[in-house]
């Protein structure tokens, strides 16, 4: 091997590989996953909250009929769950138009049918009927419907204003 003399100019090294594509799924984006699935947490928590206090004053307090006070319990709470997303949770998505409006109480609407409906199983099928018992099948219905929710909300509803990005 010889040394290289003053004409000869040293071996360059091969520019370093190409940095691997950037995962699909990052941490930024897993980040702003994890804080809307807390948004909406805080949302839909303050939403079964008004639903349960709704749904056990007709149910136990005034005599209502178990699906009324179930299916008007899910209207009520959805009406304070569009304020809550619409100026907390999803507050930096799309402005407030007559669709997003619609496709919330529309995709809502069917929230509460599978809730409505979830609820009819656990409390005639199941026979979940009494003061825990009912509570528990209401519960558990809000949480099956919810999974549901959060997908169209975000998916449909609460879309990213593309023209901000």
């Amino acid at each position: 091997m010889s040394t290289p003399t003053l004409h000869e100019a040293p071996a360059v090294a091969a520019p370093p590989a190409p940095a691997p594509p950037a995962p699909r799924f990052g941490l930024a984006r897993l980040r702003r996953l994890f804080l809307e699935l807390v948004k909406f947490g805080l949302v839909g928590g303050s939403g079964v909250a008004v639903n349960l206090v709704v749904f056990n004053l007709l149910l136990h307090g005034m005599s209502s009929g178990p699906m009324t006070a179930t299916v008007v319990a899910s209207c009520v709470a959805m009406g304070t769950n569009y304020l809550g997303f619409r100026f907390f949770a999803y507050r930096d998505r799309a402005s407030r138009t007559k669709r997003q409006i619609a496709l919330f109480f529309v995709f809502s609407g069917i929230g509460v049918a599978m809730e409505s409906i979830l609820f009819y199983a656990a409390y005639h099928g199941a026979g979940m009927s009494g003061p825990l018992g009912s509570n528990i099948a209401k519960a558990l219905s809000i949480v099956l419907a919810s999974a549901f929710r959060f997908l169209v909300y975000r998916t449909w509803v609460f879309q990213h204003d593309a023209r901000r990005k």
